[in-house]
């Protein structure tokens, strides 16, 4: 079995995360509560480490801060892309599960990985 494709965000997005924790130094330094700002760029570098989507042979999962939804490709009706380009898969059963840091732009890298069961359409002619 192949390992699953992760798709994640870019690790340059913890830089400004890096330019947070600086900036909150002197405040968390400044009163004896203070190193409880810590907790604002510890939690914004998890979400940059954590949130995003594997695909593997056997099902999609969206993982996000605190959990992860799985969706196996037999269950899956459909990728809806919604307002401002983000994606939401839709199962047989109706229900919708946000696909975390992917885009309409990368449909075609998520039919590439899904083995044939996600089709893309050729974009209208001009």
């Amino acid at each position: 079995m192949a390992a699953p494709a992760r798709m994640r965000m870019s690790r340059t997005a913890l830089l400004p995360v890096f330019v947070l924790f600086v900036c909150a130094l002197p405040l968390a330094t400044a009163a004896s509560w203070g190193p409880v700002v810590f907790l604002i760029p510890l939690a914004a570098a998890a979400w940059v480490l954590r949130v995003g989507v594997d695909i593997d042979e056997a099902a999609i999962t969206a993982r996000s801060l605190v959990g992860s939804r799985r969706v196996p490709w037999t269950d899956l009706a459909g990728i809806r892309v919604g307002d401002r380009g983000a994606l939401w898969l839709v199962t047989t059963g109706g229900t919708e599960v946000r696909l975390p840091v992917l885009r309409a732009r990368d449909l075609p890298r998520i039919a590439a990985l899904s083995g044939g069961r996600i089709d893309v359409p050729a974009p209208p002619r001009p």
